[in-house]
């Protein structure tokens, strides 16, 4: 009990110090995740010199209107179709056709398994896509991430070449599309003679020693039409120099 004439300090409850505690956690692990994601892993890349804007997807983004994503200035895209020697994207037919009837240029990607035969994966690859229009090359996705790395890089790589070599015997054009550490493992060393598809976060022009077509420069866009984040892409040249490559890709 206070002394005669002192007052009594009042304390907040054992239970709302905690509440205050655990909010102003969660309000710090937010921000700083927000941070992360916009100055670390997103950061700002300059593509305003570069006319001819793209998008990739798969069975993990849900497109709502696919003439919105026609309308806010994107030109192409890259749609999933399959991985591995068995797997195809559910959504991969009714991406192919809302993309093709909003009048964007389609060009489709296979995600590459290392412990899969090569031209297995090729045959699956090709089944998939069976006799669509199809204007961009097609597209083989190697990378280490979230695959075998038990793998030898050896049988790797022919199975990359027997893939490769597959889409080109039924006459199609191939384009490889990697990261930088892909890059120097797979696409230098076997397929610097084809189109390159490069993730990079840097400037374009600040890339010395690479030479690619496209390139994807953020995983976290934002595309009228698209519910959530979607990988954005240039082309790397001009208007003019993009008609010139998309005539010289060959489908049969």
């Amino acid at each position: 009990m206070p002394a005669a004439g002192k007052k009594h300090k009042q304390t907040k409850p054992d239970y709302i110090q905690w509440v205050l505690v655990v909010g102003a956690v969660i309000s710090i692990t937010v921000l700083a995740g927000l941070f992360v994601k916009r100055y670390i892993l997103h950061p700002s890349v300059n593509v305003d010199p570069f006319p001819i804007k793209g998008i990739d997807v798969s069975g993990h983004n849900k497109v709502t209107d696919w003439q919105q994503v026609a309308d806010s200035g994107i030109e192409f895209v890259f749609i999933k179709a399959t991985e591995g020697a068995s797997y195809t994207n559910p959504l991969f037919n009714k991406q192919y056709e809302g993309a093709r009837s909003a009048g964007l240029k389609v060009g489709c990607y296979h995600f590459f398994r290392k412990n899969r035969d090569g031209a297995a994966q090729a045959r699956h690859f090709l089944a998939a896509i069976g006799k669509r229009t199809i204007d961009l090359p097609l597209v083989v996705d190697v990378e280490d991430w979230d695959n075998d790395r038990s793998v030898d890089d050896a049988i790797t790589r022919q199975r990359l070449q027997d893939m490769v070599a597959t889409l080109e015997r039924h006459g199609h054009s191939v384009m490889i599309y990697t990261n930088g550490d892909g890059y120097k493992s797979y696409y230098k060393p076997l397929f610097k003679d084809r189109d390159l598809w490069l993730s990079s976060f840097n400037e374009p022009h600040k890339m010395k020693g690479y030479s690619h077509v496209i390139q994807q420069y953020s995983h976290w866009g934002t595309v009228e039409g698209i519910k959530g984040d979607v990988d954005m892409n240039i082309f790397v040249g001009s208007e003019r120099e993009w008609n010139i490559w998309l005539d010289q890709v060959k489908h049969p």
